[in-house]
């Protein structure tokens, strides 16, 4: 992802080249570990043994689909290059600010799945719906400078392209952290709870959503 997200600032297709070959390792890695898991699934496991392949087999799914979500992005910025377009330094600033949110979550996720953090956890939604909120504002803001003159509907297209697949690397980044809570839990209906979080949150969602929104602000 942060590969992808960087080739907007400049284009190297030598990066392009790595971000696909992640992709296909990530695939392969996808591919191995849950074949593995479906063959000891049936085994007599320990409880411990249990509750990881359950996480795993949950979360390579999210992990596999944000690998191909960079590769999208990496395309996205090949397809600019290739055609000698470029951002505006306004769409770019706003890119570089929901690019980095979209790393943070990523690495976030990541250190919650590595680590079963419970408490780093709790960061992870706010910030996936601060995402979602870049993400409009983002795409509104293209929108006024379409209406300007300052921009092309060919940019757009290739702006939303961008800005939704950021969102759903965001959206699977949700689903490792909900997963990880829930099977810590050992709770499984995953999508239940991530509508308790978001329709009850807690003063804890409020104040990370705040902080979230403080430190990614586009200018």
């Amino acid at each position: 992802i942060r590969y992808a997200i960087d080739l907007f600032e400049q284009y190297d297709e030598e990066q392009a080249k790595k971000v696909a070959e992640l992709e296909s390792t990530v695939d392969h890695y996808e591919d191995e570990i849950g074949t593995y898991l479906m063959k000891i699934g049936n085994a007599e496991l320990s409880d411990e043994d249990s509750q990881s392949v359950s996480l795993i087999l949950h979360c390579i799914g999210d992990f596999e689909r944000i690998s191909d979500h960079g590769v999208n992005i990496m395309e996205s910025a090949q397809e600019l290059y290739e055609k000698g377009l470029k951002f505006s330094e306004n769409a770019k600033k706003d890119l570089e600010v929901l690019g980095q949110a979209v790393e943070d979550i990523v690495n976030t996720a990541y250190e919650v799945f590595d680590k079963q953090d419970m408490k780093l956890a709790e960061k992870i939604e706010p910030l996936e719906e601060v995402i979602d909120e870049l993400s409009k504002e983002v795409k509104r803001r293209h929108v006024q400078r379409l209406r300007n003159g300052e921009c092309t509907i060919e940019m757009g297209f290739i702006l939303s392209d961008i800005t939704t697949c950021l969102e759903r690397v965001a959206d699977h980044c949700s689903n490792i952290g909900v997963c990880v809570t829930q099977v810590n839990e050992d709770l499984y209906d995953t999508h239940s709870h991530l509508n308790i979080v978001k329709s009850h949150p807690d003063e804890t969602f409020y104040h990370e959503l705040e902080d979230a929104r403080i430190k990614y602000q586009l200018s």
